[in-house]
């Protein structure tokens, strides 16, 4: 009888282990399949976001790429660049022509204010020219209703005292004067040529690489030099190293 309640027990035993078993399996699978999902979840949800943000990026940068090249593009190709050769011509045709061309309008004061000078000194310089001529003239001849170099002497000044000493202040007068305005003539020429060549220079160098890649250094260097017995010698110098 003792037997069979020892077995009765332990199979009930064995039961009840059973069941705590089963119903703890039963308990944990979900929690375990949850926690699964949930961790799924997790990984593909910042799989995602971390993809859209890598594509965001990328297309955003790829935005900002296209945008400055076309930027830079569109500046490169609306940028100015004037004929050296119709700059020249339009600067011939008419003073400040090529300047108008190449649109420095800055310089436009400066190219006619040096023909007004011209003008105006050619005009000065040519009437006081007549006028000493005229009275050279009038000085030189002996008639007394030809009087125009008394204009010149301060009142009651004897003229015929010092007819020969008035004849050589006239003449050198009217030689200076005559040679200021043949100076007048070719300061006239010079401006209007400098205007062309000014056109004509600005023009060209308008197509020179001004970017910061040139550079021009200067330093100390020492020479090494040989001569027929092979005998070296070591000088200073200046180096001079030009990058571009």
């Amino acid at each position: 009888m003792k037997n069979r309640k020892m077995k009765k027990t332990i199979r009930l035993t064995d039961g009840k282990l059973l069941a705590v078993g089963l119903l703890f399996f039963i308990l944990h699978v979900p929690f375990v399949s949850a926690q699964t999902v949930i961790t799924d979840s997790l990984l593909l949800a910042k799989t995602d976001s971390l993809v859209k943000v890598a594509s965001d990026s990328l297309v955003l940068l790829e935005s900002d790429s296209l945008a400055v090249i076309s930027i830079d593009s569109l500046a490169a190709s609306n940028a100015w660049s004037p004929d050296p050769a119709r700059a020249t011509w339009l600067g011939i045709a008419f003073p400040g022509g090529g300047q108008i061309y190449n649109r420095k309008y800055w310089k436009l004061p400066i190219v006619y204010g040096g023909f007004l000078g011209c003008a105006y000194a050619l005009t000065w310089n040519n009437q006081m020219y007549k006028d000493y001529s005229q009275a050279y003239l009038d000085i030189c001849d002996e008639d007394d209703t030809t009087a125009s170099y008394e204009d010149f002497l301060p009142p009651n000044y004897n003229a015929q005292a010092n007819v020969e000493y008035l004849k050589r202040v006239f003449k050198n007068r009217k030689d200076n004067y005559r040679r200021y305005r043949d100076l007048s003539i070719f300061s006239f020429i010079g401006v209007y040529a400098i205007s062309i060549i000014d056109a004509y220079v600005d023009a060209e160098l308008s197509h020179f690489d001004i970017s910061e890649d040139l550079g021009l250094r200067v330093r100390p260097s020492i020479v090494s030099s040989s001569n027929y017995y092979s005998f070296h010698a070591h000088s200073l110098g200046v180096k001079c190293s030009l990058s571009f």
